[in-house]
Formats: C-alpha cells, structure tokens, sequence
C-alpha cells in the first residue's frame, strides 16, 4: 500500500453523489494497492481459472452517514486485473473502472517468521512492464487506534458512482489487518497512459507512507443504491 498526501481539489469530480472525502490529520490521500485474491468465490461457487489472481487498483477515501453511522469507504479511479471475465463482472455488477492487462507478482519472505518481506506487482502496458514494490522487516503488528496505518486499512465500504447518476454502496467485511512499516517502496512506469497526467505527477514522487498488510478473508456484499435526500429549511 503506497499512499500519496495529495490537495482535495484533485478529487472533486470522483467524489461519489452521497458521500464527501474523508481525511487523516487533515490530510487527504490517494493509494496504489498490489494484492493477491486467493480462493474466490461468486454467491459460493468458485469459477475455475478465475480464483487466485492480482489486482493493482488506485483509490481514495470517502465517508458516508447514515442512520447515525459514519460509513468509511473507498472509491477506485482504476482497477487492473489480468483476466476480462472478473474485468467485465465487476464493471457490470459495480461500475467500477477495471481494465484486463497481462499481470505477474512476486512475494518473497526470508529469514525465520516474517523477518523480511519483499512484494512485487507488475502489470505490462503497451509493451513495456509497470511495478509496485515494497520491502519490509521485522514483525506484523495490528495497527493502533487513530494511526495512518488504520485509517488507511480499515475503510469498510465501496462507493462508485453509476452510469445513469447516483451512486452504489457496498459492504466489505474482513478482520483488522496486521501489517509491516516499509523499509523501500515506489512505482515505476507509466502512469500517464492509466490514470492522466495529473496522477501521474503524484504517483511518479516517493510516497508518503508504505506499508505491507498481511491480509486475510474478506467478504464483499451486493451494492445498493444510495437514497439521497435533499436538505430544505
């Protein structure tokens, strides 16, 4: 997880209808996330060669109240993965911005229990590789309350804006990740091409934070609308 202090202003027109961005500090971020979905399943049915695959995906961060809760979510500016079906149903069932490019990975620990960790995620862009790495050692901690850690690992909510106005509201649910501080981390390649040259010009500077986080089951729910009501008075 490579996250990136960016001004507000550069999200304005990805913000979802319902929902404002939320901040850490005061500050807004923007991250770029390699990660390994593992055993996957569809309403309990696992699609054969579709189970275990990468995905890098670009987001920031949004809350949302309602009926007296403040809902932390995500909303995705692009989202790659190396397969169209699992493209293609997620922009169905979502709308989200997925795209199918040819994707590799390499996770390496070395060193007795989790010593030293190094990640990898590549994704080739009109002919050339494009990677997100980071490094790590010591051991994983559970992040503590009101650190950049948490804020950044638990936002349990999906928002993405539809194409006829309005915006879906999606739960995802997962335990509190442990996760390891980077020692290294960045991206190199072409970020212009995926997400504009504005993006580009954060995403090509050292990252604010990095860190690596261990993982663990998630469940993602079916989206619903979100009712938006009209304030008068």
């Amino acid at each position: 997880m490579l996250n990136y202090e960016v001004d507000p202003d550069l999200l304005r027109n990805h913000i979802p209808p319902g929902t404002e961005l939320d901040s850490f500090e005061g500050k807004t971020f923007i991250s770029l996330v390699g990660f390994r979905f593992l055993r996957t399943k569809v309403l309990g049915i696992g699609v054969p060669f579709h189970r275990d695959f990468d995905e890098v995906n670009l987001r920031f961060y949004v809350r949302r109240h309602a009926n007296g809760d403040l809902r932390r979510g995500v909303v995705f500016i692009r989202e790659i993965v190396p397969r169209h079906a699992i493209a293609t149903i997620a922009r169905v069932a979502y709308n989200e911005r997925y795209i199918r490019l040819q994707m590799r990975h390499t996770i390496a620990i070395h060193g007795p229990g989790d010593a030293n960790i190094a990640t990898d995620y590549q994704w080739r862009l009109n002919g050339a590789w494009n990677r997100l790495y980071a490094k790590a050692s010591g051991v994983a901690y559970r992040p503590m309350e009101s650190s950049i850690q948490q804020f950044i690992t638990e936002h349990y909510w999906g928002y993405s804006t539809q194409r006829r106005g309005g915006c879906k509201e999606y739960q995802v649910a997962h335990e509190p990740w442990r996760v390891w501080d980077s020692t290294a981390a960045g991206f190199e390649g072409d970020a212009n091409t995926l997400y504009g040259a504005t993006f580009a010009s954060v995403l090509n500077r050292k990252p604010d934070s990095a860190f690596i986080a261990e993982g663990s089951p998630v469940m993602v729910f079916a989206g619903k609308p979100v009712v938006l009501t009209t304030r008068t008075g």
